[in-house]
């Protein structure tokens, strides 16, 4: 009985071994197929990528940031945007206060009864993607750039349509641009009274918010919401440590074309980590373009290592605007 058991395990352990080497002949070799072991030359320096509605851009591999414009959101976006010394987002996709802030983005509330901005749903307004163009697949001078086509639209109200252009540029390792074009064109009668949330606007990540102990500074040397908030400045933004790499500070900025809305527009600041460039909160007389009216804005938001004196934020922004 013994000698039979011992028989019948020797067959099915013979049995098993043949159907695994047999599986295993079926595989593909290791050494035919693409085993890289080291970074491949077309992941080094500056690399982008498309997928359907979303724009991926990387240095030597690492993700430097991501434009999600998904037709089924409420809004496109920016998220993340990587520090260029720890690769940690300078942005947040979402925090608490006002989860539905989405990293950096342009929207609106109210604007024609309609609501483009918050978490609301789809039907009360959305800034849909028509067209996402790469015009740049392989960087050009360290340089990549894409443009888009959107409409604001809800059922009763079609508001807007813009078109944009984005020129993502890294000059060197401690700085990254994106250079930001809109052209918005009124598709019927727009008024705006007031609205705080508005234009084009920016969620910091916590670590170098004031809130949590980083920094919010404008170009004229204001520090906080209570030095910055209604102040004309030609940027502004926020910088500090990071969570975990405290050796490294960092910071994001948005800067503010002199020619936006006509002239120097008052700044949006809160010290929780969220700021726009946007005169609406502040009008003393609505805003209003007739239908056919065109809107255009240009603005450059700044990522840097570093603190903002040494960085020379002030001559970064003299460059854009009068190069």
């Amino acid at each position: 009985m013994k000698t039979n058991m011992i028989n019948r395990r020797d067959m099915l352990r013979t049995s098993v071994l043949a159907t695994s080497a047999a599986a295993l002949s079926q595989m593909p070799s290791l050494s035919n197929g693409a085993d890289f072991t080291a970074p491949v030359e077309a992941s080094k320096g500056l690399t982008v990528y498309q997928k359907d509605q979303r724009i991926l851009v990387r240095y030597n591999n690492h993700q430097v940031l991501s434009y999600r414009a998904s037709s089924a959101a409420k809004y496109p976006y920016f998220y993340p945007l990587a520090g260029p010394k720890t690769g940690l987002s300078l942005t947040t996709e979402s925090a608490v206060p006002y989860p539905h802030h989405r990293g950096l983005w342009l929207g609106c509330e109210p604007l024609n009864g309609g609501y483009y901005w918050a978490d609301n749903g789809l039907d009360s307004g959305q800034i849909k993607t028509l067209k996402l163009e790469l015009l740049t697949p392989k960087p050009v001078n360290n340089s990549v750039t894409f443009t888009q086509a959107c409409e604001w639209k809800r059922a009763v109200s079609h508001p807007l349509n813009d078109e944009r252009r984005y020129t993502i540029t890294r000059p060197n390792d401690e700085l990254l641009f994106i250079d930001c074009q809109f052209k918005l064109t009124a598709a019927e009668d727009i008024s705006i009274k007031s609205a705080k949330h508005s234009f084009f606007a920016m969620r910091a990540a916590s670590d170098i918010s004031p809130a949590y102990g980083g920094t919010l500074i404008n170009s004229a040397g204001g520090v906080g919401a209570k030095e910055t908030y209604g102040k004309t400045a030609d940027w502004c933004g926020y910088f500090g440590p990071r969570r975990f790499r405290p050796d490294v500070t960092e910071g994001i900025v948005i800067m503010n074309h002199p020619e936006n809305f006509g002239g120097k527009c008052p700044w949006f600041t809160r010290d929780y980590g969220h700021l726009s460039p946007s005169p609406f909160k502040f009008l003393k007389q609505p805003f209003k373009l007739a239908e056919g009216d065109v809107l255009n804005l240009s603005y450059r938001v700044v990522l840097f290592a570093g603190i903002p004196h040494k960085v020379d934020l002030n001559g970064v922004f003299k460059s854009w605007t009068t190069g």
